[in-house]
């Protein structure tokens, strides 16, 4: 018998579908498919126990503008509003924007100094169903304050 060496040749489509192939087996072969502590999104309740921590946060001057029924839920306005002299003895450092019944609690987070003027924002968020949203302020002095409004999100303005 004889036997001998068959090569093949190999085109340039063959050659890029395989690369690209052996480089998701890599990929996927170097996850190791268990959640780290940075993979992992923190729950609603530990989002808002890191900002807020043991202090007792007083449900006055933040006013959270959001409209009752967000007919679409990818893009729902929203203002915060949070009284204060922003002077450099007192002022808001931090407004935190939280969701209850998003994957991931934390919508935005907006710092400001005494020459902001005001403490003030508006934007517009992403909601997964109707919810509670949390407006939480820092100010300069320590004190925590909240706002808390709830929307209720529908699937194509038919109520869900």
């Amino acid at each position: 018998m004889d036997q001998r060496l068959k090569l093949e040749v190999v085109d340039r489509r063959e050659f890029v579908v395989g690369g690209a192939a052996a480089a998701m087996l890599v990929a996927l072969l170097g996850r190791t498919g268990t959640a780290t502590a940075q993979d992992k999104q923190p729950t609603f309740d530990e989002a808002m126990k890191a900002i807020v921590g043991d202090k007792k946060a007083d449900e006055s001057q933040v006013d959270i503008k959001l409209p009752e029924i967000a007919e679409n839920g990818n893009t729902v306005p929203y203002s915060v509003t949070v009284e204060s002299p922003m002077s450099d003895d007192s002022y808001v450092k931090t407004v935190h924007v939280l969701s209850s019944g998003n994957p991931s609690p934390t919508i935005a987070t907006f710092h400001f100094t005494p020459m902001s003027g005001k403490a003030e924002i508006s934007s517009r968020m992403r909601l997964a169903k109707t919810q509670d949203i949390y407006a939480v302020a820092e100010l300069s002095d320590g004190s925590i304050h909240v706002g808390k409004r709830t929307v209720k999100v529908t699937i194509g303005g038919c109520g869900g």
